[in-house]
């Protein structure tokens, strides 16, 4: 083989470099001579009697391009270098996109363009380190710094599948589509065996609650749960350390004897017994969250699952050099299997929040179900708890509370679940309605008792049975009240039952005025009258129709 070392003498070429290093037309200017310089650099160290893996090391190059490098002469290294000015790049039709995207966020990283380009753009056909070279080439070239931040961790044994997982929270500042910065929080599992992510976000600070149901979703995310959970010493689960005797709070503690998981407590300024979840909520934070502009928190999660899936389950993990979601599927059968009893959805006291939209509806499994027109107010928190009951969705405005709205629960996806009587809000006609009659009974209490009582067992035909009492105040004024308390008397709960006993009592009312004969009115008759005589019938005639003599 050619050693092509010997067409090339340092001192000549290095001399020859120089002279035309600072010539403006030169093959495209200072990086094409950086790089047929690190040509030369590879030549000479070669020629001094270096391996390749040396010459990778101290020329911060991989050793493919050494070997590369090697096997070119000083007239092909010419060629090959002035060829760059022409080459088109896979990433150049997307210059401008990076350009601005790092002239608005000065500190987005590489992998978070990588996805940008993916999410946004469609553009998959590229690896990691193209995006990270052509990234960094334009920083230099356009002069767009980046900060850089490191922070050192202890490295940890690697734990057996389905032995362990970490959990922690994270906030971060994001803009919305009004301009407006809002804080957004962020609970975030990782499997410390797989690396495998799970993460939610609210636009609210966690409770104890939260805490809780999020385990739940992430238990139904992995499809079970491990033997052992890390936390850090956060006040929404533990109430004091106690020297070993660990304090945790009474909700977080039921739950824990409930699920049967053990907790391993991170010791005060310790993050690093729990690094690999540090890690996951610095990737979160600044790979999914940080410069993404906010809208509401159920497209934020929405978002959010989507990026889990395409990258942070998906992109190959830096310590373990495989992909989580690959690690995750062997994992997955060592998990112990999570009783659907004890979900979220079934127990009263651990409801699952929902946002409300504007539009009165709120978003559950992919579809989108309706509240009562006026549920969502401007300016407020518009949280309302959600539950599962035989195959029927339940909506709470508290955990508990009186449904504002059931709906069967839908197996599509993308579908709009409405129910009629949502169209508008009825309930202050009706309450209008219910107070003007009331005020026709001397017994305002008592009507309304009975006008609630039926508006409980009547709730579809509530304006029919009002309209029926209305009725019959205007038809019996003066018996209403009895019939009312008759009714009430006997549980008589329903507009035709006090018609009914109201028409009776009118009737019973009415006999009992009837006047007796004594009290009848004496009516003068004509003195003529009584000066006409009777005719007399001979005695003969009775004798013969008798049958006599």
């Amino acid at each position: 083989m050619l050693d092509r070392t010997e067409h090339f003498s340092p001192q000549v070429i290095l001399q020859s470099v120089k002279l035309r290093k600072y010539e403006n037309n030169w093959f495209g200017g200072k990086e094409k001579v950086f790089k047929l310089e690190r040509i030369v650099e590879v030549h000479q160290l070669k020629k001094q009697g270096f391996k390749v893996a040396a010459i990778a090391r101290m020329c911060d190059l991989s050793r493919t391009t050494v070997y590369e490098y090697l096997e070119r002469d000083f007239q092909e290294a010419l060629s090959w270098v002035g060829d760059l000015k022409t080459r088109r790049r896979k990433l150049d039709p997307y210059q401008e996109q990076i350009l601005g995207w790092l002239k608005d966020y000065p500190d987005l990283s590489a992998s978070q363009i990588s996805d940008w380009l993916e999410e946004r753009c469609s553009f998959t056909n590229v690896g990691d380190s193209t995006v990270r070279t052509y990234v960094s080439e334009l920083r230099e070239k356009y002069h767009i710094p980046k900060t850089l931040t490191y922070r050192v961790y202890e490295a940890l044994e690697e734990f057996p599948k389905g032995k362990q997982a970490q959990v922690d929270f994270g906030e971060i500042k994001v803009k919305t589509f009004e301009g407006k910065w809002i804080k957004i929080y962020v609970i975030a599992f990782v499997l410390s065996h797989s690396r495998y992510k799970y993460a939610e976000w609210q636009d609210r600070p966690f409770t104890t609650r939260d805490v809780l149901r999020c385990h739940e979703n992430a238990f139904n995310y992995y499809g079970g749960m491990p033997e052992e959970i890390v936390y850090d010493q956060d006040k929404l689960m533990t109430v004091s350390e106690n020297g070993g005797d660990i304090i945790y709070t009474e909700a977080f503690q039921a739950y824990k004897q409930q699920r049967g998981f053990s907790v391993y407590l991170c010791r005060a300024a310790d993050p690093e017994s729990k690094g690999k979840i540090e890690n996951v909520v610095k990737f979160i934070k600044r790979n999914f969250a940080k410069n993404r502009v906010f809208h509401q928190i159920d497209t934020w999660n929405e978002q959010c699952f989507a990026w889990l899936k395409r990258k942070g389950n998906y992109q190959v993990h830096n310590t373990i050099k495989k992909r989580p979601v690959e690690v995750f599927a062997l994992e997955k059968p060592h998990l112990r299997k999570v009783s659907s009893l004890l979900s979220f959805e079934s127990n009263r006291e651990l409801s699952i929040t929902r946002s409300v939209h504007k539009d009165n509806i709120i978003k559950y499994q992919s579809n989108r179900y309706s509240v009562p027109i006026g549920t969502y107010k401007p300016s407020s928190e518009n949280i309302v708890y959600i539950r599962t009951e035989e195959e029927e969705l339940i909506i709470e405005k508290s955990p508990g509370g009186e449904a504002i709205a059931i709906h069967p629960l839908c197996q599509g996806k993308g579908q709009l679940i409405k129910n009629t009587h949502h169209s508008r809000d009825r309930s202050k006609g009706i309450q209008a309605y219910m107070e003007t009659i009331k005020k026709s009974f001397k017994d305002q209490e008592k009507a309304q008792l009975f006008l609630k009582e039926i508006h409980k067992r009547y709730p579809r035909y509530i304006r029919d049975q009002l309209q029926i009492v209305q009725k019959a105040v205007n038809d019996y004024q003066g018996d209403i009240q009895s019939a009312l308390d008759i009714c009430i008397e006997q549980a008589l709960w329903s507009a035709n039952d006090l018609h009914d006993v109201v028409k009776h009592l009118a009737r019973v009312h009415a006999h009992e005025n009837t006047p007796l004969s004594d009290e009848l009115p004496v009516i003068e008759v004509s003195s003529v009258h009584f000066k006409e005589k009777a005719s007399l019938r001979e005695l003969d005639g009775y004798l013969k129709i008798l049958g006599g003599a």
